[in-house]
């Protein structure tokens, strides 16, 4: 019986042991590429803290300038334009928080 249970035994045709030796090289590869290409560390973002002057408050959304050139924005903020701040935020991610002292 081809591709039946017997004994405890699977018994695969030979093109069927093919094709799965052909999808574990084929996932294999996916999984080495992926690494090397798109690092797992990359998604772990080393955690920045800047002091910065607040640009504009919109509603309760404040936005800041940072050293990195990439613009915050800062959600349920009670500061005023112009207001100083120290601000924590993901290495070149668009929002950031604001460090209670």
């Amino acid at each position: 019986m081809v591709g039946t249970a017997a004994h405890g035994k699977l018994n695969l045709s030979s093109s069927q042991q093919q094709g799965l030796v052909f999808g574990c090289a084929f996932l294999a590869a996916g999984v080495v590429l992926s690494t090397m290409i798109f690092p797992f560390w990359h998604l772990i973002r080393e955690d920045v803290f800047e002091d910065v002057v607040i640009l504009s408050n919109d509603d309760g959304t404040c936005y800041v300038e940072t050293i990195d050139a990439v613009p915050k924005i800062i959600e349920n903020c009670e500061l005023n334009t112009g207001d100083k701040a120290t601000i924590k935020f993901g290495k070149d991610l668009a929002w950031a928080t604001i460090v209670t002292p």
